[in-house]
């Protein structure tokens, strides 16, 4: 069982006047998500830096840590990364 680290930049958007998931990006490195999520969140109402801690065989999610949030994010982002 290998565990992989995928870095990911979550938008959120504004539809029908709920704030909303929009795109997910890629990054290479901790320190470059929360980077790139900063600088989106100038843009968009706002960001998530997140680490998604994953088996590379079965795609198991092992854990998800926001590394850090940016303008506006739901409530329940966080809750709903753990599945609650």
């Amino acid at each position: 069982m290998a565990i992989k680290s995928t870095l990911i930049v979550q938008s959120f958007v504004i539809k029908r006047k709920r704030l909303v998931p929009g795109g997910q990006e890629m990054a290479p490195t901790e320190s470059g998500a929360i980077k790139k999520a900063e600088a989106m969140a100038k843009r968009i109402p706002g960001t998530a830096a997140i680490r998604i801690m994953a088996d590379d065989e079965t795609g198991e999610l092992e854990s998800a840590t926001i590394l850090g949030q940016f303008g506006e994010v739901p409530d329940d982002f966080a809750e709903s990364l753990q599945g609650g």
